[in-house]
């Protein structure tokens, strides 16, 4: 069934890997799809999707830019793709009076200070933490820090910046590193809130886990609990593997979905999808953060959804699209075979020359998808530094430990060849500059 007349607002960054899934989604549904991005308004439509051009380091202002550029037109429903879209969808939202969360719960998601301290106050399980300039170095024994500790900065995704320390030594190399990455004119271009500061916390031990939900009016749906089968000690934390369903007991599975209730209820979410990640102890479970989003990248063809049994499965983003426009089956269970993604993980800074192994990763039993979605002579930065990973790989299996395993097999037949970048001498300052570790 087709509805033509409804519209989705759809807000994303202008080379987001998940747009041309919900252009399939909508056009499946028969449902109108419109986009604001952030490309430069100055170009005319340069992508020829007809996308209303704002930016989202100023949401408000983006909000009103998509107000005007609708004004007297039906809209049904909003998404929002990545953290810096969803600011702005929220206050378009708001200004358009459409079901989605209140501007000020998502503001508090962008900064992770924010965040612990709204799980704090809610009685939520999180360590000691603080916040600290970024400038002048700081001195972690006249600031009272114990070890281990993580330092990150307060605003950034997909784990950039965030390092562990042991030790002073770790730690005042931890925060010059930081430093240089806020400094650098690749952030500073984002125009990311909160740049001269970082955030300071105590290392929670224990397994990580991340889970996909769904809010509708403040009631949440898990869709997908994953486990990270790969151990995030540090000292960096790029993630690798996805898979779902989890292999942890029923009881802490239950114990997870309700921390995710509870956060999402303490910072005042209510209405689209979150993905949050947390820590799993013997003192329980630990917060890290809830983004209110679906997963990034394209992790999200690792799940899919059973409408019935005479229909063929949905991906997630079809699920989000009949959600956000209140069209039967968003509330579709995930299909039973377990399934994962790999995160391809950057092994070393530098220019991507080759990738060899890819017909032999593809033909490993269980794997159903390889995409390499780095591009060949670009530069690449491993973590802390880097946040976008060299490509995913998909498995489907009978159980998680396949689905692992098929993941592992296919990584280890990828060669990647990877050379130092060149040094860059700075026209003004004389400097020599090289993003290669």
């Amino acid at each position: 069934m087709t509805h033509p007349s409804k519209r989705l607002l759809l807000f994303t960054a202008k080379l987001g890997y998940q747009t041309r899934s919900f252009e399939d989604a909508a056009r499946k549904l028969g449902v109108q799809l419109i986009y604001v991005t952030d490309r430069c308004h100055q170009l005319e439509d340069p992508w020829g999707d007809q996308a209303i051009a704002v930016h989202f380091e100023t949401p408000e202002a983006a909000a009103y830019t998509v107000m005007e550029a609708l004004r007297g037109q039906d809209v049904s429903g909003i998404l929002a793709l990545g953290d810096r879209p969803a600011a702005a969808a929220a206050y378009a939202a708001r200004g358009l009076g459409i079901r989605y969360n209140h501007p000020a719960a998502v503001e508090a998601c962008r900064s992770k200070l924010r965040m612990k301290e709204v799980f704090r106050d809610a009685g939520l399980s999180v360590p000691w933490f603080r916040s600290l300039p970024i400038d002048p170095a700081p001195e972690p024994l006249l600031l009272g820090i114990s070890y281990p500790c993580v330092l990150k900065p307060l605003s950034l995704s997909a784990s950039q910046g965030v390092v562990r320390a042991n030790n002073r030594e770790e730690f005042l190399a931890a925060a010059a590193r930081i430093r240089l990455l806020l400094k650098s004119p690749e952030i500073l271009a984002t125009r990311e809130p909160n740049l001269e500061q970082m955030l300071v916390e105590g290392y929670i031990p224990g397994r990580e886990v991340a889970a996909e939900g769904l809010l509708s009016d403040g009631a949440l749906s898990i869709l997908a609990i994953f486990d990270k089968p790969d151990p995030l000690e540090g000292p960096y934390f790029e993630e690798t593997i996805y898979v779902t369903p989890s292999r942890l007991p029923e009881s802490v599975q239950r114990a997870i979905e309700k921390c995710a209730r509870d956060a999402a209820q303490a910072l005042g979410l209510s209405h689209g999808p979150i993905h949050a990640e947390f820590r799993i102890n013997d003192d329980g479970v630990w917060p890290l953060e809830v983004a209110p989003r679906p997963i990034g990248g394209l992790c999200a063809r690792s799940l899919r959804f059973s409408l019935d049994r005479t229909s063929d499965p949905l991906g997630l983003e079809e699920l989000l699209v009949r959600h956000a426009l209140e069209l039967p089956g968003w509330n579709s269970p995930r299909e039973r075979a377990a399934s994962g993604v790999m995160m391809i993980p950057v092994p070393k800074s530098g220019i991507l020359e080759s990738v060899a192994g890819m017909d032999a990763a593809r033909s490993v039993p269980g794997i159903t998808e390889l995409s390499i979605t780095a591009r060949l002579h670009d530069a690449i930065a491993a973590w802390p530094e880097g946040s976008s990973y060299l490509g995913f790989l998909f498995a489907q299996g009978e159980t998680p430990e396949k689905v692992e395993q098929a993941l592992r097999q296919a990584h280890e037949k990828l060669l990647f060849a990877i050379t130092p970048r060149l040094p860059v001498e700075h026209p003004a300052t004389r400097r020599m500059s090289n993003q290669a570790n």
